[in-house]
């Protein structure tokens, strides 16, 4: 790594754990709104031996650097938020990563790899949306009103909004550790900087690039998702090129922490024991 790297880790908050060594593939995680990479806790883990394993936040989000947030200009779209990916994929030298993001970090990682396939080898996709509105012929989950309201909400009483959201999101009523960690890591966040980013989640639309991606690909997807339907995940797994849907038997957007042991089944057998043609 060159001192000029530095600064590109630094800004992402980039940690890096297991194997090491010539040849050592590497597994790169990242998530969504409202997390940071504690998120990946439950996961990563499990990867380290035979994997380096790279851990990074959003910028914006976690230990990230707050003030290489960009809102108006390289922040205002996903794109942004992808060439900070690749960014760090560069300072690091890698190619041919396994690729692991949550809800929003999906589409961040696959507007990458459309960008700069070699630095993929294989992408998962949990809890993937390309569009979260409702229109005509698709089914994103929310009408306009809703994702309005929402954003409202989040305006009026962040604090209260995260309170509340918290439980939708993580489909857990009956699991308070969940909720709690959750809503924690949303207060966490700064209040300014989650109400744009969720702005530019909730309205973004990716689904045109759907049909550049031809990296094999996994999609796991909750069964009983509000905020990802299960229309969503099917959506996505018919208009890529090389993918297949794994649906985990839980409730809520985070099946990595929900399910965890499922998750990490489903991850295991498309990465060690499936043969990319």
């Amino acid at each position: 790594m060159t001192p000029s790297a530095t600064p590109v880790l630094e800004r992402s908050n980039v940690t890096i754990s297991g194997a090491t060594g010539p040849g050592t593939p590497a597994i790169v995680f990242l998530h969504g709104l409202g997390g940071d990479q504690h998120d990946w806790h439950l996961l990563a883990p499990a990867f380290e031996d035979r994997y380096q394993v790279v851990l990074l936040d959003l910028i914006g989000a976690g230990k990230s650097d707050l003030s290489a947030y960009r809102p108006a200009t390289t922040h205002s779209t996903l794109d942004g938020h992808a060439t900070d990916l690749l960014d760090v994929l560069s300072a690091l030298a890698l190619h041919d990563v396994v690729f692991v993001g949550h809800s929003v970090a999906s589409m961040i990682g696959l507007l990458a790899a459309v960008r700069e396939p070699q630095r993929f080898a294989r992408m998962v996709l949990i809890s993937p949306s390309p569009r979260f509105i409702n229109e005509q012929g698709y089914v994103g989950g929310f009408a306009q009103k809703d994702i309005n309201e929402l954003l409202a909400a989040m305006e009026a009483d962040y604090h209260g909004w995260a309170h509340g959201f918290s439980p939708v999101m993580a489909g857990q009523h009956d699991s308070p550790e969940l909720v709690l960690g959750l809503t924690n890591s949303f207060v966490r966040t700064n209040p300014e900087i989650a109400r744009h980013f969720a702005r530019v989640t909730f309205f973004s639309d990716t689904r045109a690039e759907l049909g550049f991606l031809t990296i094999p690909t996994l999609i796991v997807q909750s069964a009983h998702d509000v905020i990802a339907p299960l229309a969503v995940g099917h959506y996505i797994n018919e208009q890529l090129a090389d993918s297949r849907m794994v649906i985990i038997e839980t409730n809520g957007h985070l099946p990595h922490l929900s399910a965890p042991q499922q998750t990490l089944a489903a991850l295991d057998h498309f990465l060690h024991h499936e043969t990319v043609l």
